[in-house]
């Protein structure tokens, strides 16, 4: 792979997944951060923007991170605040809820830190970004603000800008106030990672034509349709559909499997179609086993482990 960095940004999180037993499993999880971990797994340069606090469940994820190889260089410290908690749920088709307790977590202040200057830096440096809607939910507006001149820095520098526009109705006061940074961080981004469903809930856009055409006529160079089981739109107009159809055992980070399958091929000089194709078994072996990140198993689609 050319030896290109990618800085993810966002929030990580503990995780507790309820059990059968109703037990609950503690893990770590957050769309970027999901992201970010598969592409490492893949074999890709990735740090992994956030903050964290000083307490042990945060000092847990930062070692967590850095055992999957990810660069945590890049996560601030907050000594007064601490890791963002969720809860998820699942139903009997695999299909998730989530309950959170993130309001006063670190990660929201990360462009308020003493050592943020000094982070945008080093990040500006790399060869791409990528971040998604929910990483401009949970900051106040001067810090969506800092991220969106980040990833214009980026841009302007020749770095490529990634943007998933992971929509989470309870993020925002309103579905216009989320279309509002949805759209100017669409027009920074060189690949756009939408997911019909999302767009369709924040703004009506019915098909994935409607979709495309709304990012690209934004200024998205390429913007990659999500679909679900359905597969996705790339630009151009294929649907580039999975290689079978699959009974879920847990739709937890499909999408951000995918975002990670699609950039690392993209990044590895693959084209958009077969970076789809790639993206789409990602996502397919991931909903098939349990949690966001699941362990590695001998059917991933990963190179070995080093």
């Amino acid at each position: 792979m050319p030896d290109r960095r990618i800085t993810l940004i966002g929030e990580g999180m503990v995780e507790l997944r309820q059990e059968a037993d109703c037990s609950c499993r503690v893990g770590h999880g957050g769309d970027t951060l999901n992201t970010a971990i598969h592409m490492a797994r893949l074999g890709c340069d990735v740090a992994y923007a956030t903050a964290l606090g000083d307490d042990p469940f945060s000092r847990t994820l930062r070692d967590s991170w850095c055992g999957e190889g990810l660069d945590c260089s890049t996560v601030l410290t907050d000594p007064d605040a601490h890791a963002g908690l969720y809860a998820i749920t699942l139903d009997a088709n695999g299909e998730r809820s989530f309950t959170y307790w993130r309001s006063d977590s670190a990660a929201r202040r990360l462009f308020a830190l003493p050592d943020s200057v000094q982070l945008a830096d080093m990040i500006a440096q790399g060869d791409a970004i990528a971040f998604s809607l929910i990483s401009l939910a949970i900051l106040p507006d001067d810090g969506r603000e800092s991220l969106l001149a980040l990833a214009r820095r980026v841009s302007d520098a020749g770095g490529l800008v990634a943007f998933d526009g992971n929509y989470r109705p309870a993020l925002w006061e309103d579905s216009a106030t989320a279309a509002l940074w949805r759209d100017r961080a669409i027009a920074i981004s060189g690949i756009g990672l939408p997911t019909l469903e999302d767009e369709t809930a924040m703004t009506g856009q019915a098909t994935a034509e409607d979709v495309a055409a709304h990012w690209e006529g934004l200024g998205c160079g390429e913007a990659v349709v999500k679909m679900g089981s359905l597969g996705c739109r790339v630009p151009g107009g294929e649907i580039v559909a999975p290689a079978a159809q699959l009974a879920p055992v847990d739709t937890s980070g499909a999408g951000d499997a995918f975002n990670a399958g699609y950039l690392a091929a993209r990044l590895n000089g693959d084209s958009p179609v077969d970076a789809a194709r790639k993206a789409n078994a990602l996502a397919g072996w991931t909903i098939m086993r349990t949690g966001a990140i699941p362990a590695r198993d001998d059917a991933a689609p990963y190179p070995p482990a080093l």
